[in-house]
């Protein structure tokens, strides 16, 4: 498997926005593009009914009700906290069983220096593949001449994200009882949409091995037996997770931090060097397990450049509804909510520019250049660098058009936001240059 040439444009399908977020589509999504895409605060999400291919989102952070910030992690610099160690080491003491510790114990003793380094250290990449059927050690009893086992057989691979009915069996057990979904919420149908219609797998060699590209599912089963799936979008500088399920058999072992840790070693291993968690939402508790992966970075929309993830950051994010470190450091705002004697000692033009920062809109009855959104070029910005006109376009009769050679492409207005060339304007400014070269707009043409 090879990654297609870097010249290969990919098919994107105009999708009229809708509330606070701009959206598109796409059936030949690229590792390498949807790695700019992550980088400019873009997720992908599979279409709901009949239609095929990759959803494509970019939620407007400032006037959304719950702002949604790309995180990740720099897995070579990431050091687990205790809790996670415990979570590991407790998973290996299952695997292994009490009677296999203490005859492997006996036959293979670690050496005094060996002892000390482990209570005093922790390597990740050792701990997470110490059980594994492939790795671990297997002693031969001196009494009765046989093999000693561990008490569950333990195995982790990475296949593409194809469908199968024993998957399908984990994700319907996992919608059931941890998502409490009914029968008539999950079918096959929805599961391969949803979980099974990433990108196309390929390969490159990187840093001298070769490098798995596009959209992978890492299984583990016990004792032969599936029990959770990783879904995981492997792309050039990261390994991006996308959902995991499991069966409430194995819940109590909290899988969800264990495959974390596992996908960040296969991150390290593999040479992505980052792990990216998907978006983090500061309002929902259930997301707040994202910033305790440290040292983790956010994207700042305002410059698509990262911010360090520490105390100050998070309180920053619980004292404002929308945070960009980058307007954060120029209006030199403190880390909490601000005060009537902070806005004083600010100049006019400082409170102009925090009134603009914190002022919001009604993000689905605005265009996103009017509501500000973030990340997004301003539409005079956009007419001075990206010439809309000579965006490649796909056409049924013509295969490949430019927008302006159809007749009614300069009788529309940009700045009319119920026109077709402002609505193509939105996602251009929401790509920008470099990626809108790299794609073929596709329209409906009836």
């Amino acid at each position: 498997m090879q990654e297609p040439p870097a010249e290969a444009a990919t098919t994107l399908s105009l999708i009229t926005p809708s509330g606070a977020s701009i959206e598109a589509s796409s059936t030949s999504l690229q590792p390498a593009t949807y790695q700019a895409l992550l980088d400019r605060g873009w997720r992908r999400y599979s279409l709901d009914g009949d239609s095929s291919g990759t959803f494509l989102y970019k939620p407007d952070c400032r006037n959304a009700c719950c702002p949604n910030y790309t995180i990740r992690l720099d897995a070579g610099d990431f050091r687990p906290t205790r809790d996670l160690r415990s979570t590991v080491n407790a998973w290996n003491r299952y695997i292994s069983g009490p009677d296999y510790r203490e005859k492997a114990a006996r036959l293979c003793p670690l050496s005094r220096e060996e002892k000390k380094w482990r209570k005093n250290n922790f390597d990740l990449l050792t701990a997470i593949h110490e059980t594994e059927a492939i790795r671990i050690q297997r002693p031969t009893d001196p009494k009765t001449g046989e093999e000693i086992k561990p008490a569950h057989e333990f195995q982790v691979y990475l296949e593409p994200d194809s469908y199968s009915e024993e998957k399908y069996a984990v994700f319907k057990d996992y919608q059931y009882h941890v998502h409490n979904e009914g029968p008539d919420e999950v079918s096959k149908a929805g599961f391969k949409r949803f979980l099974c219609s990433g990108m196309g797998q390929s390969e490159r060699v990187c840093k001298g091995q070769r490098q798995k590209l596009g959209s992978y599912h890492q299984c583990y089963q016990i004792d032969g037996r599936l029990v959770a799936v990783g879904v995981l979008d492997l792309l050039p500088n990261c390994v991006s997770s996308v959902y995991l399920f499991y069966h409430r058999d194995v819940q109590d072992w909290y899988f969800g931090k264990l495959s974390s840790l596992r996908e960040i070693a296969l991150t390290t291993e593999g040479n992505y060097q980052y792990y990216y968690m998907g978006y983090y939402v500061h309002s929902c508790q259930k997301m707040r397990y994202k910033n305790q992966y440290h040292p983790s970075e956010m994207l700042d929309l305002e410059t698509y450049s990262w911010s360090r993830v520490d105390a100050e950051f998070l309180a920053r994010l619980s004292a404002r509804h929308y945070v960009s470190m980058t307007i954060e450091r120029k209006l030199q705002l403190p880390p909490r909510k601000l005060t009537d004697v902070d806005k004083l000692r600010m100049d006019d033009e400082g409170l102009r520019e925090l009134r603009e920062y914190q002022q919001q809109v009604e993000a689905d009855t605005e265009s996103a250049f009017a509501s500000r959104m973030p990340g997004i070029m301003a539409l005079d910005e956009l007419e001075r660098e990206i010439d809309l006109g000579r965006w490649r376009l796909k056409h049924p009769e013509y295969n490949e058009v430019h927008l302006d050679d159809l007749h009614v492409w300069n009788l529309m207005d940009i700045r009319d936001p119920s026109s077709l060339k402002h609505i193509i304007a939105e996602l251009a400014a929401a790509l920008g240059p470099s990626l809108v070269s790299q794609f073929i707009l596709a329209l409906g043409f009836g």
